[in-house]
């Protein structure tokens, strides 16, 4: 079974071609009741290692077929720091990549090891997940494994943000009854203070998941964004299973809108009504609101407020 998956286009990353260092099966250090794969009692190390020969004979392979990459995402049927070769297999991917971006999807479980933290660094692009802030909900969310603490999880995700040059994003999955609290995400809110990163995507279960947990409707998701810090770069990425009641909007309520909270064409799709979408695009062509472009996505806010807040969007480039 080849090691290598896709490509698969994804509108946050480009053009993805996956590795899972976990192609025999789930090894993860978490057992998130959201997570599509079966359910499995979380583990710290991997017992089915797949040589790095292999995986870079098959990523070799791949490449030539897709010679059109924008990145090389590694990933598992688990957690992909939990690989133990990883360091020597990213040197390896950064010997034949070329100009192709290379990221990893991590549960943060792992950052507070220093030499994973000092592996991760060698990465063009970090995906970190953070689904919650306090001991109890992260218990009762992720599953992890013993001796596994939020509290070191969130100084290690502080910690590396601020070494980091390359593009880092925060994911929050939400899910309805667990983390959906004002007092959770004040608890995130609080976390994320001390992280530099180019997005917060905050999104939702959207695909079937291992426990019987439900997801957030779109405008949920929207209500919990605004009690997010304005400097924070929240993105809300999960649509799948979730509905918006589009609602009217004046010219003044846009801007105060986009002011509290920079917006995605998707998002004002969702929001918006038909009018409020006519009096957007005067808006638009009137200069009055511009836009900013992270990492393929692009948001629209007030010009007039565009250089305040443009820092508050990409708080690092």
């Amino acid at each position: 079974m080849s090691t290598i998956f896709g490509p698969v286009h994804s509108r946050r990353f480009g053009v993805s071609l996956g590795i899972d260092l976990s192609s025999s099966g789930k090894q993860c250090n978490f057992d998130c009741l959201y997570c599509e794969l079966s359910p499995m009692q979380a583990i710290t190390h991997q017992k089915s290692i797949t040589p790095v020969g292999e995986i870079l004979k098959d990523l070799k392979e791949s490449l030539l077929k897709h010679p059109s990459i924008d990145v090389i995402t590694l990933t598992a049927n688990g957690e992909p720091t939990m690989y133990p070769f990883l360091d020597e297999l990213i040197e390896s991917i950064d010997s034949i990549k070329g100009d192709i971006q290379t990221l990893i999807l991590s549960n943060s479980a792992s950052l507070s090891d220093e030499k994973i933290a000092a592996t991760l660094l060698k990465l063009d692009q970090v995906k970190l997940s953070l689904d919650a802030a306090t001991p109890d909900i992260f218990r009762k969310i992720d599953r992890p494994a013993d001796g596994i603490n939020i509290n070191e999880i969130i100084g290690a995700i502080q910690h590396f943000s601020q070494a980091y040059t390359g593009k880092l994003f925060i994911e929050i999955l939400f899910v309805r009854g667990l983390n959906d609290t004002l007092e959770e995400v004040a608890a995130l809110n609080r976390a994320l203070q001390n992280v530099r990163c180019e997005r917060i995507d905050i999104g939702t279960i959207d695909r079937p998941p291992a426990y019987p947990v439900s997801g957030l409707e779109f405008n949920e998701l929207y209500a919990l964004s605004q009690h997010f810090d304005p400097t924070l770069p929240i993105h809300i990425v999960s649509r799948t299973h979730a509905t918006a009641t589009p609602s009217s909007f004046s010219k003044d309520d846009i801007l105060t809108t986009l002011d509290k909270r920079p917006l995605t064409s998707d998002d004002i799709n969702a929001l918006f009504d038909e009018t409020s979408k006519k009096e957007f695009q005067n808006l638009l062509n009137e200069g009055k609101i511009t836009q900013v472009e992270r990492s393929n996505i692009v948001f629209y806010l007030p010009f007039e407020n565009s250089e305040r807040k443009r820092p508050k969007i990409a708080q690092k480039s």
